[in-house]
């Protein structure tokens, strides 16, 4: 039986989450890195967006950071954390421990720059900290 959670919370994480990619890969920020390190140029930026809409693309991504925030609040729950600190380092550990070594295993088995991992995990990093903070603290 799973326990209850609170459903505002994981909300509102999935969309803190969304939202910080929005900056995080944007022309002031990391955007302009991650595309040098992943080799594409506007021209290939702009036929992968031709060849997959932009809005079904941040719908996948949507989706799937509410499903990591429903599972982070399941796994905080069962494991009894609470605050927004605790929050954080539970988030540290999930990321450390699942997100960094997975992201890092394909990396080392790609032709993929590592600069491409240290942006991609960056966002990880934060992103997954900021959904259990926002769902340690909202209780």
């Amino acid at each position: 039986m799973l326990p209850e959670v609170n459903d505002l919370s994981v909300l509102m994480a999935a969309v803190a989450a969304f939202a910080l990619g929005g900056v995080w890969y944007s022309p002031p920020f990391f955007g302009p890195a991650w595309m040098r390190a992943n080799g594409y140029s506007a021209e290939k930026m702009a036929e992968m967006r031709k060849a997959r809409p932009p809005a079904r693309s941040l719908a996948i991504t949507f989706v799937s950071q509410f499903v990591m925030a429903v599972v982070l609040a399941y796994l905080m729950r069962w494991t009894e954390i609470t605050g927004v600190k605790p929050g954080v380092m539970f988030g540290l550990l999930i990321w450390a421990g699942f997100a960094a070594t997975v992201a890092l295993i394909a990396n080392v088995f790609s032709d993929r720059p590592f600069q491409a991992f240290i942006i991609e995990s960056g966002y990880q990093l934060c992103s997954i900290t900021l959904m259990a903070a926002i769902i340690g603290g909202w209780r």
